[in-house]
């Protein structure tokens, strides 16, 4: 053969070997895809053909899965009911008795120019004492007073960005150092403290919830160690012809998920009764303090990561669980 023939026929064989390993590779991903597909559809249906051990088992996932979130949900609450207290915050400056009108006006106007306050409201002295006489109850000891003792007031609303911590007590301490400032007040351990209750409440649901995480990767994985006993045999059978520890895995970690996502779902029907039932006595509280608060539940993207989660968690049990029982199950 010349050389000529020889090169034609590498030629001609490269694209044909080329060619069969793609289809090699091409036929070995939708037989794995197929494998995957019926382990999803068979483990779902072997759940769903013991009803009353798979429902306890979500109900198990379910009640550990709804307890931080039900924590959360009432963090987001009060933290959300804290933004609607926020005149709490507010910063009420004693202005000087002989303050002109005009620099009073002028500094009014600068102030709601500023990036760190929402609102300002001045209050003058006979507005202040007609405010005191209609709540205090001593309208004829007023009326008996010569002069008016009450001074001019700006109320300074700070936003919500500059309303906690350190960017309010620096407005504090620039409205304090203003010459037409008698005195600023505010109550900061108040705010102080709503901010500490804040962050230890959540660091005790952070704290919960990795419990809680913890005890369904034992729940779950000592179910998925009682399904793997039982089917000790049909293991042994599926090895024997030439299962991989793969293969037969794979299953065990679908139950698993099921059971996760299962539990995620019905522990975001268990947080939608309780907030539900809570919700009227709640805002019936909120509206005898002339506030329309109102319980706010996961929004939709949250309910998907509480449910992803759960399902993951569940994933992460079932891959311990088999990952240690499987390797003791050998054909002899």
């Amino acid at each position: 053969m010349t050389r000529a023939a020889r090169a034609n026929q590498r030629s001609h064989s490269r694209p044909q070997g080329a060619v069969q390993s793609k289809t090699h590779w091409r036929d070995r991903l939708a037989a794995w895809q197929a494998h995957h597909s019926t382990c999803a559809i068979e483990s779902l249906l072997r759940l769903l053909r013991t009803p009353l051990q798979s429902l306890l088992t979500w109900l198990v996932v379910a009640i550990a899965t709804a307890l931080p979130a039900t924590l959360f949900v009432a963090l987001d609450n009060v933290r959300s009911l804290g933004y609607q207290w926020q005149d709490s915050s507010q910063i009420s400056v004693f202005l000087k008795r002989d303050a002109a009108a005009d620099a009073v006006g002028q500094w009014q106007r600068q102030l709601g120019n500023h990036t760190g306050v929402a609102e300002v409201t001045l209050i003058n002295p006979e507005q202040a004492l007609e405010e005191f006489r209609q709540h205090s109850g001593l309208g004829d000891v007023l009326d008996d007073l010569e002069e008016n003792p009450l001074p001019a007031v700006l109320l300074v609303q700070p936003t919500l960005s500059a309303s906690q911590g350190e960017p309010l007590q620096a407005l504090l301490q620039q409205l304090q150092a203003n010459p037409l400032t008698d005195d600023a007040r505010l109550d900061m351990l108040w705010v102080q403290r709503l901010e500490q209750l804040i962050e230890l409440a959540s660091r005790i649901v952070f704290f919960l919830a990795l419990l809680l995480v913890l005890g369904l990767l034992l729940v779950i994985g000592n179910t998925i160690r009682l399904t793997i006993e039982s089917r000790r045999e049909e293991i042994l059978v599926v090895k024997l012809v030439g299962g991989t520890d793969a293969y037969v895995r794979r299953p065990f970690l679908y139950t698993g998920l099921w059971y996760g996502l299962g539990g995620g779902l019905a522990a975001l029907l268990l947080l939608a009764t309780g907030l539900h039932w809570l919700s009227d006595p709640v805002a019936s509280l909120a509206s005898l303090y002339q506030s329309d608060f109102r319980l706010r539940g996961l929004d939709i993207i949250s309910s998907a990561q509480l449910v992803l989660l759960a399902g993951l968690v569940g994933l992460a049990g079932a891959w311990l669980a088999v990952g240690r029982h499987l390797s003791a199950i050998k054909p002899r």
